[in-house]
């Protein structure tokens, strides 16, 4: 009898301490969840351009016929998406953008680049059954070179009331980022803290020269004149992965090239040796024998 009541109390007690322990993780994953949901809140912010250069200018017309132009953007916040319709993350975004439209559409004009090379009458079709209620365009080759190329789709240039481009995105980016971002540029009140930067190639590649610091490159344990040496070396020398940028630009447009990525690291080993800069190759012009 006495045995059965032992294990009785000692099962109880059992269940009790599991309680508790339950309990105790319980609250320990709500307070785990609490801090998590905090450290979120505390670290978003909101980026733009310390010195944000005058967006290129372009005139195109749109699907149907009208003429978009920079300056339909006066005095609202621009979004200038290249996409097409084959590219599943720009896929991915469109809806995002229809609803940012729809519920900006005093604030903010979207346009959209495509830059697919079947013609309009296919996007036309797209942007009909996606219910795009902003104006498409196709990107020409003018208007993809004066926005340095853009290399990746999707790729968004976010253009200020003043005619600015203030931010850079390329790739798929939540509905929240975009929304802060058109309301801290219409005035409006943002859960965010505002910092900016100095565009040194994240906007435009051609700021790239302005870098003190590259993707993966590491300049650590240089002297400021080998730093200020490397940086140049950078800057003047050509990516041989096909790009045609320099490896700088190269680094800063895509910093998973491994070519880029190899020869910057050569240039930097170079440099710490003191070894002097090669020859630059003359321009291809000059190697053709002359005419007799």
């Amino acid at each position: 009898m006495n045995n059965r009541k032992t294990l009785l109390l000692l099962a109880m007690g059992l269940v009790i301490a599991a309680a508790l322990g339950l309990g105790s993780s319980i609250y320990l994953v709500r307070r785990e969840r609490a801090s998590a949901r905090a450290n979120a809140q505390n670290a978003k912010v909101i980026r733009f351009a310390k010195d944000p250069e005058t967006a290129p200018p372009f005139l195109l017309r749109d699907l149907n016929g009208k003429i978009v132009s920079i300056a339909d953007g006066k005095g609202k916040v621009m979004i200038l998406n290249f996409w097409a319709t084959w590219c599943p993350p720009c896929r991915e975004e469109i809806p995002e953008f229809v609803k940012l439209q729809a519920a900006y559409k005093d604030k903010l004009l979207i346009v959209g680049a495509s830059e697919d090379e079947d013609g309009p009458q296919k996007v036309e079709q797209f942007a009909q059954r996606f219910g795009v209620n902003y104006p498409i365009v196709m990107a020409t080759k003018e208007l993809i070179d004066n926005y340095g190329g853009v290399p990746a789709l999707p790729t968004s240039f976010l253009i200020d009331p003043q005619g600015r481009v203030v931010q850079k995105h390329t790739g798929l980016y939540e509905y929240e980022v975009y929304d802060r971002e058109i309301r801290a540029l219409s005035g409006l009140s943002v859960d965010a803290r505002i910092e900016t930067f100095a565009d040194d190639g994240q906007i435009f590649l051609k700021n790239a020269a302005n870098a003190t610091e590259l993707p993966d490159v590491d300049l650590s344990g240089l002297t400021p004149e080998q730093k200020k040496d490397a940086l140049h070396r950078l800057n003047a020398e050509t990516c041989t992965c096909g790009c045609k940028l320099t490896l700088a630009e190269c680094r800063i447009n895509d910093s998973s090239c491994p070519v880029s990525k190899g020869a910057a690291a050569d240039v930097v080993k170079r440099v710490r040796a003191g070894q002097p800069e090669p020859p630059q190759a003359p321009p291809a012009e000059a190697q053709q024998s002359p005419k007799t």
